[in-house]
């Protein structure tokens, strides 16, 4: 069965109008664009070159196996970076207001080994429209082998998958470049529901970079140092990239604090009882707001809150904006789901995920 249409009820929309309000009324006060600035671009010429610096001693320079391996490990994590600082802001319209420096930026994600036109299809439209609501989000579809939610199948496997996560996170970034991109294309679907027409250039810049990965990645690291080596960096740099964006993102959906809602159970109506904002709320947390450190490597996804509310405001305003979202939404009785530290927000996912895969909980998807 094809699932319907999921809706909201926007009736009263009154705390997105005046969020909103007060939202532009703080930039305009400022007298700032909501896209980035040098503190955006400081990181693009920063990760970006490192990345480079560090791809070009790994093939061509003389080093211990332990310096290599942690090279291998920097470049991995510096390129989860580069997805969270640039390729986020840029495909979502919010690097640049170049409309041509923003489709540029975003291709960072084809040199990651993804695509930036499906990703934006997948993520833009409908992770941010659809969060968390099980039969259309496509980050919560990875049933039967990980259980997101309540209202996916129990499988007695799921009973592990708190520790079985952890090599799949690992090894996302290998099966987003060489599978699960493949899958979406020829399929034309993300998880049931029909992608964008690709136009030509968008067929070519598929296939291009795919083989320009391939060729980058695995065939010129190959030929510099020899399948073994190329083996163990390869694997160790995408476990670093794999594990640091995966968690990441689950870290603000899938924690004890957010709600889920199961789209076919709505079959009839198709309407979720909340406005599109206040779900938003609902099923997102933000985490280790407090820490800088935190901020500048994951690209402000840490105020994840105010990325889904307000997408194309770059992340460099995120701090700024989330006192405004947090005081509004207490004005409005809603509530802001914030978990203090990273450490913290990393076991609550954990601990949601081993609640998940418990046995005593497979009647509540029944």
């Amino acid at each position: 069965m094809k699932l319907k249409k999921v809706t909201f009820n926007n009736a009263d929309n009154s705390f997105f109008e005046t969020l909103k309000n007060e939202v532009n009324e703080y930039f305009e006060s400022k007298n700032k664009k909501q896209t980035g600035d040098f503190r955006l671009y400081l990181k693009t010429f920063t990760l970006i070159p490192a990345c480079l610096i560090i791809y070009t001693a790994l093939l061509t320079a003389q080093m211990p196996v332990a310096l290599a391996l942690t090279l291998c490990l920097i470049l991995g994590f510096f390129l989860a970076c580069i997805g969270f600082n640039v390729m986020h802001d840029a495909c979502h319209g919010s690097y640049s207001e170049s409309k041509r420096l923003n489709y540029a930026m975003g291709l960072t994600m084809n040199a990651l080994g993804s695509n930036a036109f499906i990703w934006k299809q997948k993520h833009n439209i409908i992770h941010h429209t659809y969060t968390n609501v099980d039969g259309v989000d496509d980050d919560i579809a990875k049933s039967p082998v990980l259980r997101h939610c309540f209202s996916q199948p129990y499988k007695p496997m799921h009973k592990w998958q708190h520790i079985y996560m952890v090599p799949l996170y690992a090894v996302s970034s290998i099966l987003w470049a060489l599978l699960t991109d493949f899958e979406k294309y020829f399929k034309k679907e993300i998880n049931g529901t029909k992608m964008n027409h690709f136009n030509l250039q968008e067929h070519i810049i598929f296939w291009v970079t795919k083989v320009l990965y391939v060729f980058f990645y695995i065939a010129f690291p190959i030929y510099m140092v020899g399948v073994g080596p190329f083996l163990i960096g390869y694997f160790v740099a995408n476990a670093a990239m794999g594990l640091t964006m995966a968690l990441v993102f689950q870290l603000a959906h899938v924690v004890e604090t957010t709600t889920f809602v199961d789209a076919w159970e709505l079959e009839g109506k198709m309407t979720i009882q909340d406005a599109w904002a206040i779900h938003q709320l609902r099923t997102t947390s933000n985490f280790s707001t407090n820490s800088k450190l935190v901020s500048w490597f994951v690209g402000g996804l840490n105020f994840q809150i105010e990325h889904h509310l307000f997408p194309k405001v770059s992340h460099v305003h995120y701090p700024a904006i989330s006192k405004i979202v947090k005081r509004v939404a207490a004005e409005y009785g809603i509530k802001y789901n914030n978990i203090p530290t990273f450490t913290s927000a990393v076991a609550s996912h954990f601990k949601m995920m081993k609640t998940f895969g418990s046995r005593e909980n497979e009647l509540i998807a029944a």
